[in-house]
């Protein structure tokens, strides 16, 4: 597992490596891992932009685990409506399904759900991988989570690389997350505290399973100005 300081040029520069040398004509899926307010969605935009700009448009596409969110009224009917963003609050085994279809199918478009903070729910259709698209980056926190169906997941991966961020600014991103979210401070700070910290704290478990560790600091911002840390 390596864990070299990397600038975002070095990133970019492996996301594109995996797109050279034998089976190059395949597609590649790259996975971001990592505790919540890392940089994972940050960290993906940027890889995405990055290789489109040097390998054409749609050579690259954004599959986040965020689109499979249970809605609202899902985690009502199951009682987790306090706990989302906990692994039983996706569909975890619908996740995996599309990134199989991703895997095997280069023949269709093929449309992928993204979670919007304004509405606080799921979207379906928010980004769509092309056939040509070479590189697929796909990111959520548990990607290295040792239950099923994680691993499964895991299994399509040609690499995961881990997302890390000191605690004290994941949570104060976390904090400026929720409150542009439209709670106020001491429910934001309750919400980071019980529900955000014992996720990360899950998510740190999975670290040693991935293939690399990175950091999304110093990152320019992604090309439709949008704040994703």
């Amino acid at each position: 597992m390596n864990e070299d300081t990397l600038t975002a040029s070095d990133l970019a520069a492996l996301a594109l490596g995996l797109l050279r040398g034998p089976g190059s004509n395949a597609r590649t899926i790259l996975g971001l891992a990592g505790p919540p307010g890392a940089g994972k969605s940050t960290l993906a935009r940027h890889l995405v932009a990055e290789v489109e700009r040097r390998e054409g448009p749609g050579s690259a596409a954004y599959l986040p685990l965020d689109g499979f969110h249970l809605s609202a009224a899902q985690l009502d009917r199951v009682g987790l409506g306090h706990r989302k963003g906990a692994p039983a609050t996706f569909d975890a085994h619908g996740y995996v399904a599309l990134l199989r279809r991703v895997a095997s199918d280069r023949f269709q478009d093929i449309y992928v759900p993204d979670f919007d903070r304004e509405l606080d729910e799921p979207v379906a259709a928010s980004h769509v991988v092309p056939p040509h698209a070479r590189l697929v980056i796909t990111e959520g926190n548990y990607l290295a989570a040792a239950e099923h169906p994680w691993p499964d997941a895991r299994r399509l991966l040609r690499e995961l690389w881990y997302v890390d961020a000191d605690d004290a600014v994941r949570e104060e991103r976390l904090i400026r997350r929720h409150l542009a979210g439209g709670r106020d401070e001491a429910a934001a700070r309750h919400w980071v505290t019980t529900n955000d910290h014992p996720n990360g704290e899950y998510v740190k478990a999975g670290r040693s399973l991935c293939t690399r560790i990175v950091r999304a600091n110093g990152l320019p911002p992604v090309p439709d100005g949008r704040s994703v840390l």
